[in-house]
């Protein structure tokens, strides 16, 4: 069954604690503190034929610094209704700020389990069910559409990754819109500002952001990027 038809509300997350050993981590964007329901250690889930198959690894799992970024950006950018599409969702930390300031998401993720713990901590802070699609970045979905916001967070740790998720923006971000990827320095963001320059974004990458959890230091670049 498809992750956009599936269980919703109470049921949704029911029946994650029910698969899933969960934690609810207190992560804080902003101002606030927001509990994040999540799988409680991402090694558990690592399945050896899908790393065979194509190097998959259940990084949705954890909860990334620049999610934590690209979520105190979006909650403090009133949506007034306006459409957001999320490339990577993981377990839905920037889906849960953007829906609480107002845009209407649509969460997207390779994983249809990290489309079901996104849609699930929107839920648990909104009771809203927003809807979900499992995106193949190699092949975007004809039927995806375009959007005024389209966000990423730490979505480029693997070279490929330049091109493709530039493709996926200039698919996706509508004219007149804003796109935000959000990265700690990861192998692909040169090549990313790169092929995405080449495809007509311009892109301002003035905006970063210190970023500190015990002896773990980042400083997080906040990519804006718009359709020339």
């Amino acid at each position: 069954m498809s992750a956009d038809v599936e269980l919703s509300g109470e049921a949704l997350v029911a029946d994650l604690e029910r698969r899933f050993v969960t934690a609810a981590d207190a992560i804080p964007i902003g101002d606030a503190k927001y509990t994040i329901l999540r799988p409680r250690n991402a090694d558990d889930l690592i399945d050896e034929e899908d790393f065979v198959r194509d190097e998959r690894l259940p990084y949705w799992a954890d909860v990334w610094p620049s999610s934590q970024v690209l979520a105190a950006r979006m909650r403090s950018e009133p949506g007034e209704g306006r459409t957001l599409l999320e490339l990577g969702c993981g377990v839905g930390v920037v889906a849960v700020a953007s829906t609480l300031a107002g845009w209407n998401v649509t969460v997207t993720d390779y994983y249809d389990d990290a489309i079901r713990f996104a849609r699930a901590n929107v839920w648990r802070h909104t009771e809203r069910d927003i809807p979900g699609r499992h995106v193949d970045w190699r092949e975007l979905p004809a039927d995806l559409g375009v959007f005024d916001r389209v966000v990423a967070s730490d979505v480029l740790y693997e070279k490929a990754y330049a091109d493709l998720v530039a493709m996926a923006i200039v698919r996706t971000l509508a004219r007149g819109g804003v796109a935000y990827v959000a990265d700690p320095g990861r192998l692909a963001a040169p090549g990313f500002v790169e092929r995405a320059l080449s495809l007509g974004l311009s892109v301002d990458d003035s905006a970063t952001y210190p970023w500190a959890n015990g002896p773990v230091r980042q400083t997080i670049r906040l990519y804006a990027l718009r359709k020339r």
